[in-house]
């Protein structure tokens, strides 16, 4: 059975965006010593971009400030975080993916990462990029978008300022669709219904949210009520949808596999890129 959440606000009828977006492929070098908000922001500028998303795989930090899920103090959200961790020198990242959009007319990123640490140590969360310093140049791949961006704006169901997928500059050639998903709806169920209605057979799929718990299909779970997610795998093929991610709860320990289909209701949000290099008219018009 799917669980749920209950947020402060009431929840409004459209429960799926999406825009139309072209996704370019990129690689970007990221400089040691920067923050990961300064060397991404840099990387996308130098090739034209306000928005995109990186997989930040292999990255190593000399600091690395994080928090993770964690219940609310209070009647306002229903889920809040952490206190912020804070680890130094090296930190290797397994995996990681980050949106760049805006916030208040100004870059803003969201990144949940995987990383190695001991056995009794947080080993993955919600990264705080303005804090995270890297500590060597890597290169890195990802996409940069035309057509849509994620800016941040006040959610009233949740009571989070939440990333939002809004139009921009007209995108010649949309291969893609930007996605948020809202509360209580299974996350697999409704991105393959989104792939169907926009005729798309094939697809890789990229982002991050959190899920009201985590259920995998080899049968491990995550029990607590606001779980983080990263997409380490996402693919839409002959009808079916697999996503195999990385899952983090209030304990703050890693949960990578499959996910068990039908059984994961979106906590607060998600954030997802839908590409597939398929033209065909559907993807044009918003769901």
């Amino acid at each position: 059975m799917m669980r749920r959440i209950q947020h402060p606000g009431k929840a409004g009828e459209e429960r799926v965006s999406a825009l139309p977006c072209e996704a370019v492929p990129v690689r970007v070098t990221l400089r040691a010593g920067q923050s990961v908000a300064q060397a991404v922001q840099s990387a996308f500028a130098q090739l034209g971009f306000d928005f995109g998303y990186l997989r930040l795989d292999g990255v190593s930090f000399e600091v690395l400030r994080f928090v993770t899920p964690a219940p609310s103090p209070d009647d306002d959200h229903a889920a809040w975080y952490s206190a912020t961790y804070e680890r130094t020198a090296p930190v290797h990242v397994r995996h990681a993916g980050v949106h760049l959009g805006q916030r208040e007319g100004a870059a803003f990123l969201h990144c949940h990462g995987l990383w190695e640490a001991a056995a009794d140590l947080p080993d993955a969360g919600h990264m705080l990029c303005d804090d995270s310093i890297l500590s060597h140049d890597v290169t890195v791949s990802g996409w940069g978008l035309k057509g849509a961006g994620l800016v941040s704006s006040h959610d009233p169901e949740t009571n989070f300022v939440l990333f939002q997928p809004q139009a921009m500059t007209h995108a010649a050639r949309p291969n893609a669709l930007l996605v948020r998903l809202l509360p209580n709806q299974d996350i697999t169920a409704a991105l393959l219904d989104l792939a169907q209605h926009h005729a798309i057979a094939t697809a890789r799929i990229e982002g991050i949210g959190s899920l009201v718990g985590t259920a995998f299909r080899d049968g491990q779970t995550v029990q607590s009520h606001a779980t983080e997610i990263l997409i380490l795998e996402g693919q839409v093929h002959g009808g079916k949808l697999d996503l195999r991610i990385a899952s983090v709860g209030f304990e703050g320990r890693g949960h990578t596999g499959l996910l068990e289909h039908d059984v994961n209701a979106v906590c607060v949000t998600t954030e997802i890129l839908v590409m597939t290099e398929a033209t065909h008219t559907g993807i044009g018009a918003p769901h």
